[in-house]
């Protein structure tokens, strides 16, 4: 089974970065504008007006390993966001997986193409910068 993979340092601590990737509010910041939570803590993620629906439900939850798991989509369902923090000289190096694929299809190139970008939006968030989600309620951010 094919994995994406990214690798990126971020100038702030695990505990300042642990938010954006482990609740709806943080992930709105650097993700996506439409994120809701239901009552028993599982994400949906909404990609141009509510075309696609990605439910996440958090399996892992520690200081510096955050684990999601995709419960919907057809290429996504069954697979793995991890969000794994190391310290680094100043701040943290952020280890991300997507893991679990069944197969390297085109879409999942284009997923891997946007989680690189995603990956300096949560940067940029952590490090104060508010760059906004790259999803839009209906378009992308650029």
């Amino acid at each position: 089974m094919p994995d994406i993979r990214h690798s990126i340092q971020i100038g702030a601590p695990a505990e300042t970065v642990r938010p954006f990737v482990a609740g709806p509010s943080g992930l709105k910041q650097w993700w996506a504008e439409d994120v809701t939570s239901d009552s028993d803590g599982v994400l949906s993620l909404g990609f141009f007006k509510r075309a696609t629906i990605y439910r996440l439900r958090l399996i892992q939850n520690e200081p510096t390993s955050i684990v999601w798991k995709c419960e919907t989509g057809d290429e996504w369902g069954e697979t793995r966001l991890t969000f794994a923090m190391t310290p680094a000289r100043s701040g943290i190096g952020l280890e991300f997986t997507h893991a679990g694929w069944r197969d390297t299809t085109p879409y999942f190139i284009s997923c891997n193409t946007t989680w690189g970008g995603l990956m300096f939006r949560l940067r940029s968030a952590a490090e104060g910068k508010r760059p906004g989600p790259l999803f839009l309620r209906d378009a992308l951010a650029y």
